[in-house]
């Protein structure tokens, strides 16, 4: 039985990759922070599934509703997701404070419909900062073509980021490029780097799936001897990008002024395969100065039996980097699939979004409907 507390002492955050209205007014979120969650994220798929399902945000509902009968669903949709950021960043407060502004931090994302526009996603990016008003927000940004200028105008402007859809080494290179340009701008204006953060978020358990379904498709003994590893592998190439990146000594000049390392977050931790552990992303992935933001059915289950055996991110790079070399040698196509996934996960966040959108106006309907006097 693990406890977060013992990820803590290795150098690594939790934060719960799942918020709900009643979790935040019922205290459930509060008991999560005093056994070790130090943050929250969030995405259009984690509010679908909260707004459509929970009966918590119909009084808030109403409330819009009745001040603004006019409120557009998409107007709806923020103020609720607003409502529970702040809640959430208020209750993290504690921790932004105690572990000075490394961590405590609450994700909101800007719409997916913007993933390939630069100068939407700086436009949003910019209201939602405002309208939650909190310094431990982060806006989530994707590692698209066009978010990448975003993150970089966005960190020179002093505005939190989670990058995120990350899915391949080039994905993490451009966002940490993009991080380090947006410093050195903010450092060259004269402003100050200690109120800025940013994490870049590896989308993890979705590349063994992908990938096994190659592997399993051609069948050899050496393409199932490499079933389950290549999100692993993966991951630990990033890890090693990050550490040659983003050590103080990499980056003396701007260290010096107090700017933060981009943190590495795993993402996608909660495992798809049900041969596989359920906590395998999280035991293979311990290490210094990483984020691990799992849903709750995985925090459950690594307090239940997990295990914290060492700082594992440091662990087998020379078997990782072999293979990802037989990967290839195999004829699969790594980058190709990579590649793909970012873009089914825009995809994905995109018909979540619209879903969400859609119960939103059958419920504003309704409640207009009950609340419109019989004549």
């Amino acid at each position: 039985m693990a406890s977060l507390h013992e990820l803590r002492a290795r150098g690594q955050s939790v934060w719960l990759d799942e918020i709900r209205r009643e979790w935040l007014t019922q205290g459930e979120l509060a008991r999560w922070i005093e056994r070790g969650v130090t943050g929250v994220t969030s995405n259009p798929t984690i509010f679908e599934r909260a707004i459509t399902t929970s009966p918590a945000y119909d009084a808030a509902l109403q409330a819009h509703l009745a001040r603004d009968p006019e409120m557009e669903t998409t107007a709806l949709y923020e103020a609720l997701a607003v409502e529970d950021i702040r809640m959430a960043a208020d209750l993290l407060r504690p921790v932004y404070e105690a572990t000075g502004g490394t961590d405590g931090f609450v994700s909101l994302e800007v719409s997916p419909h913007l993933a390939h526009d630069t100068g939407g996603t700086i436009a949003e990016a910019r209201r939602l900062w405002h309208a939650v008003n909190r310094p431990n927000l982060m806006i989530k940004v994707p590692a698209t073509p066009a978010g990448i200028p975003a993150i970089e105008d966005l960190i020179a402007e002093g505005v939190n980021v989670n990058v995120t859809l990350i899915f391949s080494p080039a994905h993490y290179e451009a966002a940490a490029e993009a991080y380090w340009r947006g410093l050195r701008r903010r450092a060259e204006a004269g402003r100050d780097l200690r109120s800025v953060a940013s994490v870049a978020s590896f989308f993890v358990s979705r590349i063994d799936t992908a990938v096994d379904r190659a592997l399993e498709a051609l069948g050899t003994p050496e393409a199932r001897a490499l079933l389950g590893r290549i999100a692993l592998a993966v991951a630990k190439r990033i890890y090693r990008c990050f550490r040659e990146r983003f050590l103080p000594h990499a980056f003396p000049d701007l260290a010096a002024r107090g700017a933060r390392a981009q943190r590495v977050l795993w993402a996608s931790t909660s495992t798809k395969n049900p041969a596989y552990s359920d906590v395998k992303y999280v035991e293979g992935l311990i290490g210094p100065d990483t984020v691990n933001t799992m849903p709750l059915a995985t925090l459950q289950a690594f307090e239940d039996h997990g295990r914290v055996p060492g700082d594992t991110i440091l662990e087998g790079w020379e078997e990782a980097e072999a293979d990802l070399r037989a990967l290839d040698r195999l004829g699969i196509d790594l980058e190709e699939i990579l590649e793909r996934l970012q873009a089914e996960g825009v995809d994905a966040f995109r018909r979540s979004y619209e879903t969400l959108l859609e119960a939103l106006e059958r419920k504003r309907t309704t409640v207009l409907a009950t609340a419109r006097p019989i004549d």
